[in-house]
C-alpha cells in the first residue's frame, strides 16, 4: 500500500438499481487516485435480487466487498458500512451517482490538510432534460450557496457527496436512522457535526453526476419526504439546543424564486420556478403530516416505502 495517500473506504448503500450501481462502480473503477488506497463496500439494502453477480465482476479491477441487511434505508446501511470499513475515511456517494476521475484526490487533498473535518462535494444534476431532476439539484445548490453566505444557520452536505474520518464518524454515532432514514439524516448529522465544534469544508473539485430520474409524481413524493424529515429533524436539533423551530425569512424564498432566473432562459427559468413552488408545498405538507400523525396518531414516523433508498 501506498503509505503516502490516505486509503478510504468508498460507501455505496444500493436498492433495486442494478443498472445504476454498474454505472456508478465502473466510474469508481477509472478514479484517478491508487488502487491500493481505496476499498468499495456495496450494502444491498434488501434489494429483490442480489447485486452479487454485478459485484463479481468488479473484483479484478479494485478491493471491492458486498454486505447485505434487510430493508431499513441507505442511513442505516451508510453506518453498517463503516462499521466493516477498514479505511481512515470514508467517502459516501449512491448507487445512482458516477464520479469524476478525481473524486477521491480532491477528497484526500482537503482532508490532509486537516483530517478531523467534513468534506463536501459539488454534486451535478446529470439529466439535465428532465426538468424534476434539475429543480431538484437546483435546490439544493441554493440551500448550498444560503447556508454557506449565511453564518448564522449551518452548513449541510448531502450524502451522496462526502467524506470524513472513519473514527469520528463512528464516534458522533453515525446516522440517526430511527425518525430520519432517507429524508433529513444528512442535514442531522452536519447539524450534530457542527454543534460538536467540528469543521466543515466544501470542495468544489470532488465532483459526482447525480442521475435521479424524477417524474411528477416521485419528484412530489421526494419533497413531502423531506418535509416529514425536516419536521423531526427540527425537533431533534430543540431537544440537543433547546431552540424553538424557525421558518426562513421571506427573502429566503424571494431569492429561491429567482434563481432559476440566473441559470436558465426565461422559458427554463418559469417551469424551474414553478416547480421550486410545488416542492415547498410538498415540503410543507409532509412537515404538518409528520406534525399531525405525532400529535394525534402516536404511530411510527417512518413507513415501510421510506426505508428504500433515495
Amino acid at each position: 500500500m501506498n503509505q503516502a495517500v490516505p486509503f478510504f473506504s468508498v460507501v455505496i448503500p444500493t436498492y433495486n438499481r442494478s443498472e445504476q450501481l454498474k454505472d456508478c462502480l465502473n466510474s469508481i473503477a477509472e478514479l484517478n487516485y491508487p488502487r491500493d488506497c481505496f476499498e468499495v463496500i456495496v450494502v444491498d439494502d434488501g434489494s429483490s435480487a442480489s447485486p452479487e453477480p454485478l459485484i463479481e465482476r468488479f473484483t479484478e479491477h479494485m478491493e471491492i466487498k458486498l454486505l447485505a441487511q434487510n430493508n431499513a434505508g441507505p442511513a442505516a446501511a451508510r453506518n453498517t458500512a463503516a462499521q466493516e470499513a477498514k479505511g481512515d475515511f470514508l467517502a459516501f456517494t449512491d448507487d445512482d451517482c458516477i464520479v469524476s476521475p478525481d473524486w477521491l484526490k480532491a477528497f484526500s487533498d482537503n482532508l490532509s490538510k486537516k483530517d478531523d473535518t467534513l468534506v463536501g462535494g459539488l454534486t451535478i444534476n446529470a439529466l439535465p432534460e428532465n426538468a424534476f431532476s434539475t429543480t431538484s439539484q437546483l435546490l439544493v445548490s441554493y440551500l448550498y450557496r444560503y447556508y454557506e453566505n449565511n453564518s448564522i444557520m449551518s452548513r449541510f452536505f448531502t450524502s451522496n457527496n462526502m467524506a470524513i474520518s472513519t473514527n469520528m464518524f463512528i464516534r458522533m454515532g453515525g446516522f440517526e436512522v430511527t425518525r430520519l432514514r432517507a429524508t433529513a439524516e444528512d442535514r442531522e448529522f452536519c447539524y450534530r457535526w457542527l454543534h460538536h465544534g467540528h469543521e466543515m469544508t466544501y470542495a468544489p473539485k470532488a465532483v459526482v453526476y447525480h442521475a435521479h430520474n424524477l417524474t411528477l409524481r416521485t419528484f412530489c413524493y421526494q419533497h413531502f419526504n423531506y418535509g416529514r424529515g425536516a419536521f423531526y429533524y427540527h425537533n431533534c436539533r430543540a431537544r440537543s439546543s433547546g431552540e424553538q423551530i424557525k421558518v426562513e425569512p421571506f427573502s429566503f424564498y424571494l431569492n429561491m424564486m429567482r434563481c432559476p432566473f440566473s441559470q436558465f432562459d426565461y422559458r427554463r427559468a418559469f417551469s424551474a420556478a414553478a416547480l421550486l413552488t410545488i416542492s415547498q408545498a410538498a415540503n410543507a405538507s409532509g412537515f404538518f403530516w409528520e406534525k399531525i400523525r405525532q400529535r394525534f396518531f402516536r404511530s411510527s414516523p417512518v413507513s415501510e416505502n421510506d426505508k428504500s433508498s433515495s
